[in-house]
């Protein structure tokens, strides 16, 4: 016998991060259980036949659900304020599953041009050996969104705000133009995290994170997430998760779990120092920008006030002197480590144009605004005058 407990909608995000989505067996246990098992068992045959038929629901076997991961699903979709969710594998996996699931040759989909780069590969190499028609636009650009979905388009994908250049879109304007073009819009939420962004509330019909990044921040392991509405996750989404096997482990699940008790701990810290390190950055002579939504001379610094409840965790530098400079800076880190990871407890630093987006032709770098010197700072916990500190001196040897 399992009990879950019952969230109050009054409780405030940190309180539901610690307590969503527990269920508890006849042991009573304090901690999420860890159900390692591939299948279940039936007390009869016809059991089994109405676990198959849905008409009886319960767990059949582990890659369709589990009973570790059916409470991350339920933690999550009550934070995000969604319906439903579905764990996957990874981060990717939760992209392409939930742009796959619900489109077919013919169809049409409308993305934004400022993309991490795996995610630009399915949308520009994949979908369209599927006969699948992909149209990128500057997603800044609200006229480029309207011309582009002036016609039926079945999907709109976009990140907002975007890897790494930190582009916004305007959530509620797209979604607005999405749905009138009969479109689902799907939008990567993981720079800002369900704490500092929901995209639902402004009108997104499906929202993907990759829970590798901030919702496990401490680099243990990969997970990804989808959520939406109680009929998109059942009925579009989930055969397709079933009959393809892009399953969440239990033990990713539990550590994932984990990850969000702290998750608002966390963000907020990193929130915090991410701002004052982009502040004290402001106006060096060996940087020709310091992008983070959260600075007042921020480009869209209207927008992220609008949508977003704080700037994030994220900030890109352009270091003057293109790719040379920024290996010199990227070197000379004593503090920051250098990695293509992001969200994580510790601070990481990484060259887009080698790295995430290497990939990418120089021309497709140049429409997403990553330079030759762009470096992305993914803000840890570490001490903020520490982590100025080791930036400014890094500075001193470009």
């Amino acid at each position: 016998m399992t009990v879950t407990r019952d969230i109050k909608k009054s409780w405030k995000a940190a309180t539901k991060l610690v307590h969503a989505g527990q269920t508890r067996s006849q042991f009573k246990e304090t901690s999420e259980t860890i159900y390692m098992t591939s299948g279940y068992v039936y007390e009869s045959a016809e059991e089994a036949e109405a676990a198959f038929d849905n008409s009886q629901p319960r767990f059949v076997y582990s890659r369709f659900g589990n009973p570790t991961v059916a409470m991350f699903e339920q933690r999550m979709a009550t934070i995000e304020g969604a319906e439903a969710a579905r764990a996957t594998s990874s981060g990717m996996a939760a992209v392409f599953a939930a742009l796959a699931c619900q489109v077919k040759a013919g169809d049409r989909v409308v993305a934004s041009d400022a993309l991490f780069g795996s995610c630009q590969f399915i949308l520009a190499e994949i979908l369209p050996k599927w006969g699948i028609e992909t149209v990128f636009v500057d997603g800044r650009d609200l006229d480029q969104w309207k011309t582009a979905l002036a016609k039926p388009t079945k999907a709109v994908f976009l990140e907002t705000p975007s890897n790494p250049s930190l582009r916004l879109v305007d959530l509620k304007a797209v979604c607005d133009l999405a749905h009138q073009a009969g479109a689902n819009v799907v939008v990567d939420n993981v720079f800002a995290t369900p704490l500092l962004q929901q995209p639902l509330q402004l009108g997104a019909d499906v929202v993907v994170y990759s829970a590798t990044k901030h919702i496990d921040g401490q680099g243990r392991c990969l997970g990804g997430v989808i959520l939406g509405s109680e009929k998109f996750i059942n009925e579009t989404l989930q055969p397709f998760i079933r009959h393809t096997g892009p399953s969440l482990s239990p033990i990713n699940a539990w550590t994932l779990l984990k990850g969000l008790e702290t998750l608002d701990l966390r963000v907020s810290k990193q929130c915090e120092s991410a701002l004052k390190i982009a502040t004290a950055l402001q106006g060096h002579n060996k940087l020709q920008a310091v992008l983070y939504p959260g600075l007042k001379d921020f480009p869209q610094y209207a927008l992220a006030q609008k949508q977003m409840s704080g700037g994030g965790t994220m900030l890109s530098l352009s270091v003057a002197g293109g790719k040379p400079a920024a290996f010199k800076f990227l070197n000379a880190l004593e503090l920051v480590l250098i990695s293509n990871n992001l969200g994580d407890s510790k601070s990481l630093a990484t060259h887009p144009m080698t790295t995430t987006h290497q990939r990418l032709t120089a021309e497709q770098r140049a429409v997403q605004g990553i330079g030759d010197g762009l470096i992305r700072l993914s803000v840890g916990l570490e001490d903020a005058g520490d982590l100025t500190e080791d930036v400014l001196n890094a500075l001193k040897a470009v």
